[in-house]
């Protein structure tokens, strides 16, 4: 099979990330009577019909039937149909097919740049392709719509992961050649994920460690926020049930916790930290300050915490209840002084290992946030 490709499947990096092997053959074409724009509210392009109009492309050739399949996993699954297509390489005119999108996508403003895309988005696209395909049995076309927007997430935080560089003061500083991933089973998870791997690593006595089997709970990046008046000197927590100690057989599943929300894809930390504090607690223009940002349970998970107080004002009048009813949140909110938060520390009725946290910071910098020094 041959198949004209645009938008973002130029880019050789994806189109073998979703793909796969053997290497495809690709020419350069031009396809009449279409154009290529974004579409609303999203980095990536469609095709649609326009008089005059000239896309070009790529036909890529040898397609098997084992990338095809591929190929309509990653397009068929969100509405996108093959048709048949005239293009012109080299001057002389292919027959070829084409993923053309479903009418009720909506097409955004300006044009669409595969050089823009490229430095900001190809990295995370191939990221999030090599975890579509890594599931074994492969996913239905169900299975992708459903496990895409997480698959996303997790695409960005990898992206996000690979891009720090933590400071090595103290601790080793890992070269490539000290650890070795011999094995990575496929996620298992509709939502979250889980992982089985197997690895070694460098020593500290300079052995290398026998090949470990572990398993990962595969997360998210997350956003908290404290939301503390430094004014009234009170901060707002939110209560509600939580799956963890449910699981664990704790008797009193529902926590405290600061405001808190996984960052979406192509969304900062901190955005994800403003939206959630207007989601889950109606608040807005909040004066964010930075505290932290680190995993909770790095033996045993993938999550990765940014830790925010938002200085705001916190009326007595302010809403009692939060969240977006079709994300199933079922919030209550609370407003404490500072002193009775810690109070509930102490008693452990607070005991969310990262509210802990924040509010121990809070307690360094309270003085100097509240102006007193």
């Amino acid at each position: 099979m041959e198949m004209f490709v645009y938008g973002t499947l130029q880019s050789a990096k994806l189109l073998a990330a979703v793909a796969g092997g053997p290497p495809l053959r690709v020419v350069e074409a031009t396809l009449d009577g279409y154009e290529v724009r974004p579409v609303a509210g999203n980095v990536v392009p469609l095709i649609s019909a326009k008089a005059g109009g000239v896309t070009g492309g790529l036909v890529v050739s040898q397609i098997s039937a084992a990338q095809l399949a591929r190929l309509d996993a990653y397009e068929s699954a969100f509405g996108y149909t093959l048709i048949d297509v005239d293009v012109q390489v080299a001057g002389a005119v292919k027959s070829v097919k084409m993923y053309l999108p479903p009418d009720d996508i909506a097409v955004g403003e300006g044009d669409w740049s595969l050089a823009v895309w490229t430095a900001g988005h190809e990295a995370v696209a191939v990221l999030g392709a090599r975890e579509l395909f890594s599931y074994d049995p492969p996913l239905s076309l169900e299975g992708v719509r459903r496990r895409w927007p997480m698959i996303e997430k997790r695409a960005w935080a990898k992206l996000r992961a690979g891009a720090q560089e933590g400071p090595v003061t103290v601790r080793r500083n890992a070269a490539d050649q000290d650890l070795t991933v011999t094995e990575m089973d496929s996620p298992r998870g509709n939502f979250f994920a889980l992982q089985s791997l197997k690895l070694h690593y460098q020593q500290f006595d300079g052995q290398r460690s026998d090949v470990l089997p572990r398993e990962v709970f595969v997360g998210i990046d997350a956003s908290l926020v404290l939301p503390y008046d430094p004014k009234r000197d009170r901060i707002l927590l939110v209560e509600q049930i939580r799956i963890g100690p449910v699981v664990r057989g704790d008797r009193q599943p529902w926590m405290l916790e600061p405001i808190a929300g996984m960052v979406d894809a192509r969304e900062t930390p901190l955005q994800a930290a403003i939206r959630e504090s207007e989601e889950e607690a109606g608040l807005t223009d909040l004066d964010m300050r930075h505290i932290s940002s680190f995993y909770p349970s790095p033996g045993s998970s993938t999550d990765y915490f940014h830790a925010y107080v938002g200085l705001c004002d916190l009326p007595d009048d302010h809403v009692s209840f939060g969240g977006l009813e079709e994300e199933a949140e079922d919030l209550r909110l609370h407003l404490l002084s500072f002193d009775d938060a810690m109070a509930l520390v102490a008693t452990g009725e607070i005991n969310a290992g990262p509210l802990v946290m924040m509010l121990y910071w809070l307690a360094t910098q309270r003085d100097a946030l509240r102006g007193l020094r």
